[in-house]
């Protein structure tokens, strides 16, 4: 029997070298031959013993208690979303490797999507593109079917140049992939995602290791667009109900602004091909 990878002592590891010993009240003394905090320094400001605080890094304990868990979260400074991670990496166990599953988007969210007059786009797990209506091509040539988020903002230099905040974007999408596929590091997508990504982007290789969780919702987008210029949009992300983990994604103004009047004139540039596709 394959043995399961240490998830919750990766990310221990991970998070203790991000918390410096300044930030966690510890007095520094002579060299330190490691970043942010020691193993023993952890386990004392959580209240464990040193030993078993290794026991949990090297996966000998995979299942510690909550309030284990709260403590640890305290002292690695983990937020409300990263804790949840945190808890459910020792409650979750580990599933069998399972077949990759093609994700399907529901006929009536593919009908909503290509009727609303917002760009808009259906996310997968694996933040794939699985629909997207011509509003939402035309924000971004990338946002089309087939095309995956993740991918394009990691090494499409037209979606970087697209994206003035592309790096804090590579971030966050890094963030909701980790939130997104959870313990399914078996997964062959995420296998086959990690494995090509780790290869071409060495600002992937270096988030991944830090392990953080970053939920998927809204937020406010900024744009350079080659045709209307500077664009801020709001973005929802809405859970299709009845799916895992697919989420409708919408962009739109705030009333009455400017980013109104240049969303509308790039509307406007998709009207023949959006009259085009009518059944009359």
């Amino acid at each position: 029997m394959t043995e399961q990878p240490n998830l919750l002592g990766a990310f221990l590891r991970a998070r203790r070298e991000l918390v410096t010993p300044e930030e966690a009240g510890v007095a520094v003394v002579g060299v330190r031959r490691v970043p942010g905090l020691r193993r023993e320094e952890v386990a004392m400001l959580a209240g464990i013993s040193a030993d078993y605080y290794l026991r949990l890094e090297r996966g000998r304990d995979r299942h510690p208690s909550v309030q284990v868990l709260d403590s640890l979260a305290r002292v690695l400074r983990l937020d409300d979303d990263t804790r949840a991670y945190l808890l459910g990496l020792a409650t979750q166990t580990p599933r069998r490797p399972r077949r990759r599953r093609r994700e399907t988007v529901p006929p009536g969210t593919a009908k909503l999507v290509a009727m609303l007059p917002l760009p808009a786009f259906v996310e997968g797990r694996y933040l794939d593109v699985l629909a997207a209506n011509p509003l939402a091509t035309a924000l971004s040539p990338r946002l089309v079917a087939g095309a995956n988020r993740l991918r394009d903002v990691l090494l499409d230099p037209g979606e970087q140049a697209l994206l003035p905040g592309w790096e804090q974007a590579v971030a966050a999408l890094v963030g909701h992939f980790r939130e997104a596929v959870g313990i399914d590091t078996d997964d062959p997508r995420v296998i086959e995602l990690v494995g090509e990504f780790s290869l071409t982007s060495p600002m992937f290789r270096r988030l991944w290791a830090r392990h953080d969780v970053r939920p998927r919702v809204g937020a406010v987008v900024d744009f350079h667009h080659p045709q209307v210029g500077e664009l801020r949009l709001n973005r929802e992300k809405l859970l299709i109900s009845g799916t895992e983990n697919i989420m409708l994604v919408v962009y739109h103004p705030d009333p009455g602004t400017a980013d109104a009047d240049k969303l509308a004139l790039l509307g406007s540039a998709t009207l023949p091909l959006r009259h085009s596709q009518r059944p009359w």
